[in-house]
């Protein structure tokens, strides 16, 4: 909760998912979720649109940083994480807010699997590119 976000407006909602039952359910409507079947927790990161202030959808940038954040902590505590998208494809918002019982004004940005990983993660690929760095112009 401590991500930056557009006029500190902090449209953000949380639900922590740690039923079985619901893992699977949301791994019938979205395709690429099966890491849900074997993590122990799920954090579905919202945007609450009530809490707007700008008439802009500054919520996925905000909820993306806070879900980064999620992710980076996770990271921190050992706990290994997965991005699952949501939005913006219709079908996949529109069924897990039904899964959810998401009110109106509450829309899903992603699911975060977590758990701990059954064998040791390879290390990390260096992914640090200089030809992505401008200065000053293009």
């Amino acid at each position: 909760m401590y991500a930056p976000s557009a006029g500190n407006e902090q449209a953000w909602e949380f639900i922590v998912i740690r039923d079985k039952t619901i893992h699977r359910k949301i791994c019938d409507v979205h395709p690429n979720a099966k890491a849900l079947l074997t993590c122990d927790t799920a954090i579905v990161v919202c945007g609450n649109l009530k809490e707007q202030k700008y008439p802009v959808d500054y919520w996925v940038l905000d909820c993306s940083l806070a879900g980064g954040n999620i992710m980076l902590e996770a990271y921190e505590l050992g706990v290994g994480s997965v991005w699952l998208s949501v939005y913006p494809n219709k079908y996949r918002s529109e069924n897990i807010k039904k899964i959810l019982a998401l009110p109106p004004e509450i829309s899903p940005l992603c699911v975060i699997a977590m758990g701990y990983a059954a064998e040791a993660s390879p290390a990390p690929e260096n992914r640090f590119r200089e030809s992505k760095i401008h200065r000053e112009t293009w």
